[in-house]
């Protein structure tokens, strides 16, 4: 492709802009359900205990699915399998919308998870390959990065706006008209990719693992939240999960076209970038997670207000993502501007490690909210960059599928070891006689600084095991079929 050809850029970043917006749109689902669900439990009648599966119903697929989708993009097409996730998820949005009783809603949120996860599993992989000027594609990741950070806080906003003007069903209708937008976009804006094709044979038996392996892993940990890990119903699936995945790795050191190959794991900086997403993302979504809840049971805020409480954290990640990650990158290196940006965002949650029974706004959170988007503004893109930056052209939808897998494992344990361990602190007081208020902002301090432990074990990971990216092309590594 000529890069120095207009209607061939312009056409680069309008697929961009496709792209985006499809993540863009499946990433606010998650947080305009959220605020949605109060409304959905009392309209259909759910028990609490039930409620949790109209999140769980899209997590579980949607995690399980992330990696076989980015490889069945390297093999059939990328563009073939976003327009089939995002056909898939604007239907099963209609479906959701629609819903009149608990297990339809539940069955449409399941098939919405399979949706997503087949057009968010091949995003990054095309990204890859439609820049391949290493300028444009710093661009690119931080354009994209802002869209992973900034999607959350919007839907927290859009949610509370469209649950109490036009009730909880247009939490899901909104999706339809920007899917089919996106979906005739797409067919005119993406550059066709016919992948590696399937007639050199595929690891079935291996898809069929991981895909199992991930989903019940998925299911284990979104469950804990409930259950606690000390319930058999945690931990059973949980060791089933290692089993699958263990039995799967060993699977892909023989089999000759494997669903995963073993040789992307030998770069040093794919391993540890992906490894170290999952203690960067466990601290993010547990600390919207926990912010959440304090506002909402300390300080008494309700949905809209507490969207607009991160929207400050949301406008300084886009001047920071879109104004300045990519220069940066470009002149610093990815390693050394990820450890200029972990530095504010473990201040940021060092401070709200400190949020008192009476806090405000302006005192004990925008501070915090101010330094987690300066420093999330330079992580992610940086994160992005190096974690694709030793991947070759044919594994990009595989590698991509990856990042974004452990992405949704990191998100779901933050939650999850979060939600136990500040809950066992909360009951812990209460059964001391403290009053309830300060048990809950206790047990809240407490999983502030759990993210806070988190943010630093990622930069000691980032020092010790990440090296500095050459500008130069990075060396081809062996392809095999399939």
């Amino acid at each position: 492709m000529n890069q120095s050809n207009p209607p061939a850029q312009r056409s680069r970043w309008f697929g961009l802009a496709v792209l985006c917006a499809g993540m863009f749109m499946i990433i606010t689902d998650g947080t305009v359900v959220n605020v949605a669900l109060p409304t959905i439990q009392a309209q259909l009648g759910f028990a609490q205990a039930d409620l949790t599966w109209v999140v769980n119903a899209f997590v579980v697929p949607f995690g399980g699915l992330l990696l076989l989708a980015g490889r069945l993009g390297d093999l059939v097409g990328r563009k073939r399998m976003f327009l089939v996730g995002l056909v898939a998820f604007t239907l099963a949005s209609a479906l959701c919308g629609l819903a009149t009783t608990q297990a339809m809603l539940i069955g449409a949120r399941f098939v919405q998870g399979v949706g997503g996860a087949l057009a968010a599993g091949v995003i990054l992989g095309k990204i890859t390959t439609m820049f391949s000027d290493p300028k444009e594609l710093g661009k690119a990741f931080a354009i994209f990065s802002f869209v992973l950070s900034g999607a959350g806080a919007v839907g927290l906003v859009l949610g509370g706006v469209l649950t109490d003007a036009f009730g909880w069903h247009w939490a899901f209708f909104i999706n339809v008209p920007i899917g089919i937008a996106g979906v005739l976009l797409a067919v005119r804006v993406l550059d066709d990719d016919e992948g590696l094709g399937l007639s050199g044979g595929t690891d079935f038996l291996g898809a069929a693992m991981v895909t199992a392996g991930l989903m019940i892993g998925v299911y284990s940990i979104v469950g804990s939240t409930e259950r606690g890990w000390s319930s058999p119903y945690s931990w059973g699936p949980a060791l089933l999960a290692v089993v699958l995945l263990a039995v799967f790795l060993v699977r892909q050191s023989k089999v000759s076209n494997p669903l995963l190959p073993l040789r992307l794991f030998r770069s040093r900086n794919f391993s540890a970038t992906n490894g170290l997403q999952i203690l960067y993302v466990a601290a993010a979504f547990g600390m919207f997670f926990v912010s959440a809840l304090y506002l909402q049971l300390v300080l008494g805020y309700n949905p809209m207000q507490i969207g607009l409480t991160f929207l400050p954290m949301t406008a300084v990640t886009a001047v920071v993502t879109l104004g300045f990650a990519a220069k940066l990158n470009a002149r610093f290196g990815e390693r050394q501007v990820l450890i200029a940006g972990l530095i504010p965002v473990a201040v940021g949650l060092g401070l709200l490690a400190r949020v008192p029974v009476d806090g405000t706004f302006v005192v004990d959170f925008l501070p915090s909210m101010l330094l987690l988007g300066a420093g999330g503004g330079l992580v992610v893109p940086a994160l992005t960059a190096l974690a694709m930056s030793d991947v070759p052209p044919v594994d990009s939808g595989l590698a991509g599928g990856l990042f974004n897998t452990m992405q949704q494992i990191g998100g779901a344990l933050g939650v999850s070891v979060l939600a136990v361990f500040s809950t066992l602190h909360t009951q812990n007081l209460r059964a001391a006689g403290e009053p309830d208020v300060v048990a809950l902002t206790s047990g809240y301090q407490l999983a502030f600084g759990i993210t806070t432990g988190f943010i630093v074990l990622c930069l000691i990971g980032v020092i010790t095991l990440l090296r500095r990216v050459s500008k130069a092309a990075p060396e081809p590594v062996a392809e095999t079929a399939g």
